[in-house]
Parts: C-alpha cells; structure tokens; sequence
C-alpha cells in the first residue's frame, strides 16, 4: 500500500518516527538479522526502540514489536501501554498483534505489508476482529517503497 494515498492519515511526526525505525532496521540488518525497527511513542516522544533480535538473542520471540514493548514496559513500569504508538517498518505478524492488543496500544502505524505472515490486513485482519476486548487503530502504509525495499534487498542477498 503505498504512502500517497493515505498521506492525509500521516503526520509530519508520524514520518519521523517512521524514519527513526526505518534506522533501527538498518541497524537490525547490520547484526545479520531480517531488518524490521520498531519504535514506540508517548505523547509526541519516543519512549523505546526495537529491532529484530531473534537469531542474535535465540529466541523466537524477539521480533521488532516484541523488544520495543518489553522497554517500553520496562521504562513506564507497567505491562500495559495505553495511549502510545507502536511506528513499525513491517506490518505486524500473529504473535506481535496479540501482544500489541494485550498491552492496549493505542495505535499502531506500519510501513510495508507483509503477504506471508501480516495479521493486520495481509493474512489475517486481527485487528478488526470484535470479538477481542481491545481495538487497535491501525495505519499502514507509510513510507512502505522505503520500508520494502530495505527487505527485498535484505532477501535478495541471502538468496545469492
């Protein structure tokens, strides 16, 4: 989904955030993992960051989303994070939204889509299901060229 058509949705500040984790994704990618960044935000200020650590930290869990709501947890005090945004590169996959929805984040913007395994609107449309007790506004979309990019080249060199 690229930028322009929900460009009205973005703010200025919506894509700098989304700048910052496109940043954390290089970083992710420079430690050999799948460059998706995540950062998290409280009122205008970036209260934690992220980016894929699975291979690095042996554990499967540690997507982008998952590091950055463990510090964030961690910096407020408390496991649930209302009133923030989670600003990651790549849309959300199934254990990422669950967690995302346990922790009651406000609002959660993405840059690329992920057909495989995206559980927001790819695969899966969690987010609109109301049958969960908490809803998350989701935008996606934002700078999603720059955002996919980064992983089909990131693909593209492990396949050669």
């Amino acid at each position: 989904m690229p930028d322009t058509p929900h460009s009205s949705l973005f703010t200025p500040h919506d894509h700098q955030f989304m700048q910052h984790a496109i940043e954390l994704a290089k970083r992710a990618e420079q430690e050999g993992e799948v460059p998706v960044g995540a950062v998290m935000v409280k009122n205008d200020e970036i209260i934690a960051e992220g980016w894929n650590r699975p291979i690095v930290n042996h554990d499967p869990t540690a997507h982008a989303e998952i590091q950055v709501m463990r510090a964030a947890a961690a910096k407020l005090g408390n496991y649930r994070l209302p009133d923030t945004t989670l600003y990651v590169t790549l849309e959300p996959c199934l254990m990422c939204i669950g967690a995302i929805i346990h922790a009651r984040i406000k609002r959660v913007v993405f840059g690329a889509t992920d057909p495989r395994a995206g559980a927001v609107q790819s695969v899966y449309t969690i987010p609109g299901d109301r049958k969960l007790n908490h809803y998350v506004d989701v935008d996606g979309g934002i700078m999603s060229e720059e955002c996919g990019q980064l992983l089909r080249n990131f693909f593209r060199q492990r396949r050669s």
